[in-house]
């Protein structure tokens, strides 16, 4: 696939080495420019992108930025795109945005109405970096991790599920993305490395 990864941080420059070595034609684009992206382009054999660049040519678009920056995104660029949400609210780092911090709408909820073109589905926001890229197993082995992935849109979410089967992790049916609060931190999920059964324990035991 052709794959956009806007954020070098943590999960999007993890995301950027995985999906490469996969052979996957990765774009990554970050708020300080592609001249700062030459050692993980080099390192990767992935593109350094500008934003838009980053966006246009991709069948999906990976969203790995703050989720205080989500609404500096440009919505129009994002229109009819596949896009991965794959952040995480903290408020102490995102400032008080009143409807995640009083859990009235989940953050890719509120990330989709940001992007309202786009159609968003939640993933990679459960798992630490190291893990994602070290922890990846083959179909059936024993100690394969979940990832919950949460979306509306029954065709895209197979798309992302795939991804994160071809990864080498268990992909399990979050729900809605208004159901998708239930992996967000601080849930029994979040950062666990459940296997698939313990993933779907976990999100029904989640509790606002």
């Amino acid at each position: 696939m052709k794959i956009g990864i806007i954020g070098s941080g943590h999960i999007g420059g993890t995301l950027t080495r995985r999906l490469r070595a996969l052979g996957h034609e990765v774009t990554v684009s970050n708020s300080r420019g592609p001249q700062s992206l030459t050692d993980l382009a080099a390192e990767t054999g992935a593109e350094a992108g500008t934003l838009e660049e980053t966006v246009q040519g991709a069948e999906l678009v990976v969203v790995a930025v703050p989720v205080g920056a989500v609404p500096d995104l440009p919505a129009a660029l994002f229109d009819g795109k596949l896009v991965v949400d794959a952040g995480n609210y903290y408020p102490e780092r995102d400032g008080d945005i009143p409807e995640l911090t009083d859990r009235s709408l989940s953050s890719s909820r509120w990330t989709a109405e940001h992007l309202k073109g786009a159609q968003v589905v939640k993933a990679f926001n459960t798992i630490r970096a190291p893990h994602l890229m070290d922890n990846g197993r083959p179909a059936g082995a024993p100690d394969r991790i979940a990832l919950p992935v949460a979306g509306d849109d029954t065709a895209a979410k197979r798309v992302v599920m795939e991804l994160v089967d071809e990864m080498g992790f268990d992909p399990v049916d979050g729900g809605t993305l208004d159901g998708s609060w239930r992996q967000q931190p601080g849930t029994p999920v979040y950062t666990a490395d459940r296997d698939a059964d313990g993933v779907r324990h976990g999100l029904t035991e989640a509790r606002p």
